[in-house]
């Protein structure tokens, strides 16, 4: 069938008057299809049921389906399908609702202007064309724990190494720093910088909205900027990480609550703007500080590990958080993981303990602002901001970062705010896990991508 398909094509497309002109109005209906159907023959292939068309289509390809539009106007308005395209795009291995945020909330740029889910002129035809030509990005997700890079057009990062922020600190000249730790990357991936854009995570630091942490977070960007453009690269993008972790969760507004390696951010967005000026909450809490406590707890137990890595690899194995932590702690938790070289280590209630220090710092002997106060202050502070008429904004909470992965993490915070807020600001809240886990940021940075690529080239 696919074949004949194709000497149909052949026999007319030649013809006069064909045309392969595009649709200005892709978003015809069934029933205006089949209107159109009746008013054109090609024969035998009228008694094609759409449906079995539309197979027929997704066998042949994207390439060869849109050589088709040229045979006549009712198969121009099959062709055009955008349930058919947006097939057609999944095979990209990216899920289509993703796809269809980018289009409809990421596509304009800053300022973020976010349009109904269906709008009427989006054709996924030309989303397509505009996808395949151009030639993808690299992406460096550069946390504070570690960075992750790889191509745009690939489901997942390609390559893991030590973050750039460990080839020096803000107040030091990072250019050729920078630069050093850039070239490491491209080679990895056998990279020629001038011929790809690039889009760079911005980790999470120099939170409130004073001159001295404006300069601070100017001058890293600059420094990102300067670093990548002395290496010929034709095009750079660089995004907060919150930012780019609320986008993966397929928001524009929210608070998103990024446990990094030292600390753990708490930080409002509203149409992918962070809002210093509400303010950006920080405690003293993070991975390195859980993996810590995790070790001590083992000591405790004489269980002594030297490496820190085989420390965190229990950690995310063997962890989790407790909705309720009195009752947890009456119940039998005894869980073992094989690590590798190690053999097999048995935990008990350091399972449920090490996630609990978010929530109870004291625990760790530690004099901090608990996560759910953190959150429910950086709430408060955007409801009396009155930034926007629509106060629910800011009571979608998104986990991000490697900790935030902790099973029971979302319901247990969302279960603290809903007990420590009034009715009124805790009605609606919702907690969000990491939509991909460890690489929410670097999934945010792959639909930035597919955008401002299409934008670029």
């Amino acid at each position: 069938m696919a074949t004949l398909l194709r000497k149909v094509f052949g026999s007319v497309s030649h013809r006069p008057g064909s045309s392969s002109r595009s649709n200005s109005n892709p978003q015809i209906d069934r029933f205006q299809q089949m209107m159109y159907i009746q008013i054109s023959s090609v024969g035998e292939f009228d008694r094609i049921p759409i449906d079995i068309f539309i197979q027929i289509l997704k066998i042949l390809g994207p390439k060869e389906s849109a050589k088709l539009r040229a045979v006549c106007k009712s198969w121009k308005y099959i062709v055009s399908d955008n349930e058919l395209w947006m097939y057609f795009l999944q095979n990209q291995e990216q899920p289509g609702d993703s796809i269809l945020f980018a289009e409809t909330h990421l596509r304009s740029g800053f300022p973020l202007q976010v349009f109904p889910t269906q709008a009427p002129d989006l054709s996924f035809m030309h989303i397509y064309g505009q996808r395949v030509q151009v030639p993808g990005a690299i992406i460096i997700d550069g946390g504070s724990g570690y960075c992750k890079y790889g191509w745009s057009k690939y489901s997942a990062p390609s390559g893991r190494s030590a973050t750039f922020l460990e080839f020096g600190n803000i107040e030091s000249p990072m250019s050729s720093r920078l630069r050093h730790f850039f070239s490491i990357i491209c080679s990895r991936m056998q990279l020629k910088t001038f011929t790809q854009p690039i889009i760079v995570s911005i980790p999470l630091r120099h939170y409130d909205d004073t001159e001295f942490a404006k300069g601070s977070r100017r001058q890293l960007k600059e420094a990102i900027y300067s670093a990548l453009f002395d290496m010929n690269v034709p095009a750079v993008c660089a995004i907060n990480q919150a930012t780019l972790a609320l986008f993966a969760a397929r928001h524009t507004s929210g608070i998103v609550v990024n446990i990094g390696f030292h600390q753990t951010s708490i930080v409002p967005i509203l149409n992918g703007k962070i809002m210093h000026k509400v303010g950006v909450e920080a405690i003293g809490i993070g991975a390195l500080k859980l993996t810590g406590f995790l070790k001590e707890q083992m000591q405790q137990n004489n269980v002594n590990f030297e490496s820190l890595y085989t420390v965190r690899t229990l950690k995310e194995n063997l962890c989790y958080v407790a909705l309720d932590y009195k009752a947890e702690l009456s119940k039998d938790t005894r869980a073992s993981f094989r690590v590798p070289s190690e053999g097999w280590i048995t935990l008990s209630k350091e399972r449920f303990q090490t996630g609990e220090i978010l929530f109870q710092p004291r625990i760790a002997g530690m004099q901090a602002m608990a996560l759910q106060q953190a959150v429910a202050l950086c709430m408060d502070h955007c409801q009396d901001a009155e930034l926007t008429g629509d106060n629910n904004w800011y009571k979608t909470v998104i986990l991000a970062g490697g900790s935030a992965c902790l099973p029971g993490l979302s319901e247990r915070l969302e279960k603290e705010l809903r007990g420590y807020l009034p009715t009124s600001m805790s009605s609606g809240i919702r907690v969000i896990p990491p939509p991909y886990g460890v690489d929410s940021a670097w999934f945010g940075a792959k639909l930035v991508s597919n955008v401002c690529c299409c934008s670029l080239f």
